[in-house]
């Protein structure tokens, strides 16, 4: 018995400092949460309810250009939508920019691909709150809106490359703004009043997938850590990327 529990701990052990060595992920310590927010329109995200959530790694920034191009190249998968469009800074001239243009299906499959996964909506919003309680966005309640200027044809000024600005209390680099991020899952505007504590993966049914985080073409409100918004799981969007994340 002494053997196997040993086995156990040196294999736990082992992995840790291997997804440690990664240095492009950071570990997110498990803990309980108030998902959600209550609001007389909720919109989906109320009510709030308190959820516990085992701990992971996830990727510091979004998805990448770069990383997203090693997959198609490796895999012969197909490039994403809006590939050398410079608008969207997507493309070979546009590497440390996140990946844009692609569907739920294309980021499960890269995540797969890496020996990883999509976050779940719970795991996203946990790790997006950075241990904060009752706060609007990853870093407190305040929305920095020179970081959504749009220009004379109500454009933001550009994509930023990813890991722009400073990271959450957990070392995450936009949670809030940038590009949307497709999460793992599906979308029903009632789920949060089944108030599902331990690690809620979302509804079984449903042909719509949650994004969150808000993009450089949405505003305020889509920025907060607790919105959440059902997309069609095969659009691929301009303004719609993704991170991963990986089980201890």
């Amino acid at each position: 018995m002494k053997q196997i529990v040993f086995s156990v701990l040196f294999f736990l052990l082992f992995s840790i400092l291997r997804a440690q060595s990664d240095t492009s992920m950071v570990l997110i310590p498990g803990g309980v949460f108030i998902m959600g927010k209550d609001m007389a329109n909720g919109l989906g995200f109320s009510p709030a309810h308190l959820v516990k959530i085992d701990s992971f790694f996830m990727d510091k920034h979004e998805l990448s250009n770069r990383q997203y191009f090693e997959f198609c190249q490796a895999t012969g998968h197909k490039l994403p939508e809006f590939w050398n469009t410079e608008l969207f800074r997507s493309g070979t001239n546009f590497l440390n920019y996140p990946v844009v243009g692609i569907n739920s299906s294309d980021a499960m499959e890269y995540a797969r691909w890496a020996g990883k996964r999509l976050p779940t909506e719970a795991e996203w919003e946990y790790a997006a709150r950075g241990g904060l309680e009752d706060m609007n966005f990853p870093n407190g309640n305040e929305w920095i809106r020179a970081r959504a200027l749009q220009d004379s044809t109500g454009w933001k000024n550009l994509i930023d490359p990813v890991g722009s600005y400073e990271p959450n209390a957990f070392g995450l680099y936009n949670m809030s703004g940038n590009v949307w991020e497709w999460v793992s899952d599906r979308y029903s505007e009632t789920y949060y009043s089944e108030r599902v504590y331990d690690n809620p993966k979302g509804p079984e049914q449903g042909s719509n997938r949650v994004i969150r985080g808000g993009s450089w073409h949405s505003g305020e409100m889509c920025h907060k850590v607790f919105y959440r918004k059902g997309l069609c799981a095969n659009w691929c969007d301009y303004a719609v990327g993704f991170r991963c994340i990986k089980e201890l």
